[in-house]
């Protein structure tokens, strides 16, 4: 066996290399054709490729035909996600909830609708028996997406009605896994940290009277307890995390795999599977480990010229992961501004006065202050470059101690409500599978006899 593993690790060494040599493409072949990579324009517009009305992103305004950057703004089925995070603020009350049925069903609720809804999500929020010995805590995994992943696959065994794509199926399943969502992770990372880094082992059940984001907190924690401030900021990252248009990875692959017809478990996977990657849902990570990396290498981290002068390390390749990125600056699609950056910060203060982080938050201050300067010195840019939601969002977790193993699964579990939201959409409104266009730049091959080659 040993030797056969070897024997197959030699083959790949020696011909990886082949494909790089016959799977290179000439950047210049892309212009040529006209041929939007990663499906978005020169400069950075995404490529139109569907309409929905469940959320829209500004990043611009035009002025006398002219296209000019301007403070990003972001709306759930037409209503300012400021007015909404504020209208459950000032009510003293969860805003994951009524934000989920706003999206899902496109109006918000008055208050009849939130309580049948919470009372729905509430009874929907239990695995199957035995699920959680039989499936979550074998081969449990550091990778906490992929044991997310292959539960929410596994879930279509225990569903009667896994392959029904009528639109009431899919709802239920649909409020369902967002119901549970929440206990598939924390109980992976649980299994992971008691089998693989021999810490104790908590499983604690959910309270169907209580909000996702204060279920989160209680089922992770041994003592199940939590601040009301703790809870009313990851709850505001629930809703901040919700939703982001059609156009992102995540959820165009939810369109994509909806439209081959498949059911609603594979198109949550296949979802997951989008969202785990660093460009996408695990970005936020790689902002804490910068900003761990800047600690260590800065003396003082409260001086200007020190952190810039690490900024710059940064974007030439000298510090950190050498990659050239300053983590949690620019996005696809703001320009001046990402507004859930700045609704982010506005919460992320009061709590590191709570946690007694002021030093740290000064430092991410600093940081968003410089870095977009820095940034515009020493790169050729077509838009301004700001803080997204991700430079803020790993730091209010670690705030609220949770492990980077579930800072892409937090993200999943508000997100699973738009990609429900735009499964429904498609079913609704499209039957035709998405299908692209690929241009072949092969050319042809004679074939030649084996003996011959």
């Amino acid at each position: 066996m040993v030797k056969k593993i070897t024997e197959t690790n030699d083959f790949i060494k020696r011909n990886a290399g082949k494909c790089v040599e016959n799977g290179s493409i000439n950047p210049e072949l892309y212009s040529e054709y006209n041929v939007k990579r990663g499906l978005r324009d020169k400069n950075g517009s995404g490529v139109l490729a569907g309409l929905t009305s469940i959320s829209s992103i500004e990043a611009y305004q035009y002025e006398n035909g002219e296209k000019i950057p301007a403070d990003g703004r972001l709306k759930y089925r037409g209503y300012n996600i400021n007015d909404l995070v504020k209208g459950v603020v000032s009510g003293k009350r969860f805003g994951f909830e009524e934000t989920a049925y706003l999206l899902i069903f496109g109006s918000l609720p008055n208050e009849k609708d939130l309580e049948e809804f919470c009372g729905v999500l509430g009874s929907l929020r239990a695995l199957p028996t035995n699920f959680v010995r039989d499936v979550i805590m074998k081969a449990s995994s550091k990778d906490v997406m992929n044991t997310l992943t292959r539960s929410i696959l596994t879930l279509a065994s225990y569903d009667n009605n896994a392959v029904d794509t009528s639109l009431e199926n899919v709802l239920r399943q649909c409020l369902m896994l967002t119901s549970v969502m929440p206990m598939l992770a924390v109980y992976g990372y649980h299994a992971y940290n008691h089998y693989e880094c021999d810490d104790s082992m908590y499983i604690h059940r959910p309270d169907p009277s209580l909000s996702a984001a204060e279920n989160i907190l209680r089922m992770l924690r041994p003592d199940m307890k939590y601040t009301a401030l703790e809870a009313q900021v990851l709850d505001v990252a629930l809703m901040l995390h919700m939703e982001h248009g059609g156009g992102n990875n995540s959820t165009f692959t939810t369109h994509v795999v909806t439209s081959a017809g498949s059911d609603t478990y594979s198109v949550m996977a296949a979802a997951l599977s989008s969202l785990k990657g660093p460009k996408h849902g695990g970005a936020n990570i790689k902002v804490v480990e910068m900003m761990d990396d800047l600690k260590k290498h800065v003396e003082d981290t409260t001086d200007p010229e020190q952190v810039r002068a690490y900024l710059e390390k940064l974007l030439c390749k000298e510090a950190f992961d050498k990659k050239g990125l300053i983590y949690g600056m620019g996005h696809a699609v703001y320009t001046l501004s990402d507004p859930r950056a700045k609704i982010f910060k506005s919460f992320v203060s009061s709590l590191a006065v709570e946690k007694h982080h002021e030093a740290d938050f000064k430092l991410y201050s600093l940081v968003e202050e410089l870095a977009p300067k820095i940034i515009a010195e020493k790169r050729k840019i077509y838009k301004g470059v700001s803080p997204n939601v991700d430079f803020y969002s790993g730091f209010v977790y670690g705030l609220l101690g949770i492990p980077y193993e579930l800072f892409t699964p937090i993200f999943a579990m508000a997100r699973i409500v738009g990609w429900s939201a735009h499964r429904i959409e498609e079913l609704i409104n499209v039957d035709k599978i998405i299908r692209p266009a690929y241009k072949s730049i092969g050319g042809d091959n004679e074939y030649i006899e084996l003996n011959n080659r």
